[in-house]
């Protein structure tokens, strides 16, 4: 999808529901946009319409432009999980509000063209100025775009968008063909087209909000919490725990959200009224039938228990059980989960391997690996900038690889590799068998390039 952003353009009253048990839909006449004047409690936060320039921090430069200095302390991820018990049991609209306050201009709502316009009418009847982002990936439906300009009019705001690489894409279409995920699954397409133009966007940020619900994903969001810090993506200030997620309407079953699109007669996608419940791109969601979970429409070709398109990775969950629904753990301490960073561009070093490369003294070409464990939220969390630098230095003369260095291989690892916490990276001159250990928390795909350059 393209990414968009939007800032509310005025400060917006209440407004009134003149028809209850009816809601909006595209093909409707005209929607009336609302302009209010609020005059209730003072706000901290300076409005995005009081910029005399348009904030840019989303555009597809946004992850190589020098972030300013930051004043606050990253909160602690600890805090965060206490925040969200005390607001386990709060209204969607508090929670909203309550990001809003602590975040101002520097959080955002991602709206996705369907029920997330409830994450909108709730921004909105904070009183509280906010922005809202989307992804274009190219392949929406019709109504979908429709449902986008409905949005903007109704609620007088400018959706910030986000588009996906054009060089990538039309790389991936070229060796691939359109429609290569019905073959080799949704992850490649998703990634070009989604998670990347995400992870840029984010990155000129400090905080998201977006519209996961526990019953939403068979396997996937059922432990979703109200307020985290993001396992998966970086924030304006780099590094973990850089970025906060929201998810205020976690708790709320998908027929209360309806109830409430009714009820504020807001505008909706018209594809809900054909059979769509989850709605992403054209070509991987269809409609479901009566008795069908909602994500069954969506990726229908694939597993049931994993329908992610990446952007909430971190949701996915190890599969394997030991009879009573637990995951299983080996022996030597580490949690049985699947691996990470599994991609033609990189290669898996064995033991040997990695031996063979401390004792070369004269390469034949520079070597970048990471020493990781899957299990370890950090490496997960960069694992996509891992893979898209792989894919960048492809053809480059500089290998990529990674090395498992939990369990039995952490002391040797420790000892010879300067293994200190996960992840670490090493780079492997050409010339000389000492590696070099990347200096940094910094893990997006901008820092990692500058240190194989400055190096290579």
């Amino acid at each position: 999808m393209a990414l968009a952003f939007t800032s509310s353009t005025a400060i917006h009253e209440q407004p009134k529901v003149t028809q209850l048990g009816k809601f909006q839909l595209l093909d409707q006449a005209k929607i009336p946009s609302k302009s209010l004047n609020f005059s209730g409690r003072r706000c901290g936060v300076k409005p995005l319409y009081a910029e005399p320039k348009r904030n840019e921090s989303i555009v597809p430069s946004a992850a190589t432009i020098v972030a300013p200095e930051v004043t606050e302390k990253v909160v602690e991820a600890a805090d965060y999980e206490k925040l969200a018990k005390d607001l386990e049991n709060a209204s969607p609209l508090e929670i909203i509000d309550n990001a809003l306050e602590k975040f101002g201009d520097d959080i955002a709502i991602a709206f996705s063209g369907a029920e997330d316009v409830a994450l909108i009418e709730y921004a909105h009847l904070t009183g509280r100025p906010f922005r809202v982002f989307s992804l274009d990936t190219g392949r929406l439906n019709p109504e979908t775009y429709q449902l986008f300009e409905a949005v903007e009019k109704h609620y007088g705001i400018h959706i910030e968008y986000m588009f996906p690489d054009a060089v990538e894409v039309q790389a991936l279409v070229r060796s691939k063909g359109l429609f290569s995920f019905y073959e080799d699954g949704h992850q490649e397409c998703c990634r070009v087209r989604k998670v990347r133009p995400l992870r840029r966007a984010l990155k000129g940020l400090h905080s998201w909000i977006t519209g996961q619900r526990k019953d939403q994903s068979p396997g996937t969001r059922s432990e979703v919490p109200v307020v985290q810090v993001d396992p998966s993506f970086e924030g304006l200030d780099g590094g973990s725990g850089s970025l906060v997620k929201w998810n205020p309407v976690a708790n709320v079953e998908g027929k209360d959200i309806w109830n409430f699109l009714r009820a504020m007669n807001v505008p909706v996608n018209s594809l809900h009224s054909k059979g769509y419940v989850s709605i992403g791109c054209e070509p991987c969601t269809r409609p479901v039938l009566p008795g069908q979970h909602e994500r069954e429409g969506r990726w229908w070709w694939e597993d049931v228990k994993a329908k992610e398109c990446g952007l909430h990775k971190g949701n996915i969950k190890d599969e394997s059980v030991n009879g009573n629904g637990n995951s299983t753990v080996q022996a030597n301490g580490s949690a049985n989960v699947a691996d990470i960073f599994d991609t033609k561009d990189i290669v898996t070093l064995s033991r040997p391997g990695v031996e063979n490369l401390l004792k070369l003294e004269n390469r034949r070409e520079p070597w970048l690996v990471v020493l990781y464990a899957p299990w370890c939220r950090f490496c997960q969390a960069m694992e996509g900038s891992y893979v898209e630098l792989a894919e960048k230095l492809g053809g480059s003369g500089v290998k990529v690889g990674k090395f498992r260095a939990d369990g039995e291989e952490k002391t040797f690892a420790q000892q010879e590799l300067q293994l200190g916490s996960f992840p670490t990276i090493l780079f492997f001159p050409k010339h000389s068998s000492q590696p070099i250990k990347y200096p940094s928390e910094k893990r997006d795909v901008d820092s990692l390039l500058s240190f194989v350059n400055a190096l290579r």
